[in-house]
């Protein structure tokens, strides 16, 4: 992988973790602040191998979050239409 292609990649999983840290329980400052110091933490990084390991943690991550939120959203309708008696 050509280093252009990677540094494209870190910059578009960073955005995706932004867009999705609106929604985090415990704020999005708090949320903003942690996923920089991740992001400067490996700054240092340059083997391609060891990116693309990274990426591919940040991935997952990605997926962890959206199944929170998905979770959330279906406990909210399931209170909403369901009563406590069922």
């Amino acid at each position: 992988m050509s280093a252009q292609n990677l540094h494209s990649k870190v910059i578009h999983l960073y955005k995706t973790l932004l867009y999705l840290g609106r929604e985090y329980p415990k704020g999005y400052d708090y949320f903003r602040t942690k996923l920089k110091n991740a992001f400067m933490k490996n700054r240092e990084v340059t083997d391609p191998k060891e990116i693309e390991m990274l990426i591919s943690r940040g991935e997952y991550i990605v997926k962890e979050l959206e199944a929170l939120y998905m979770l959330r959203k279906y406990r909210t309708l399931k209170k909403r239409y369901y009563s406590d008696e069922t």
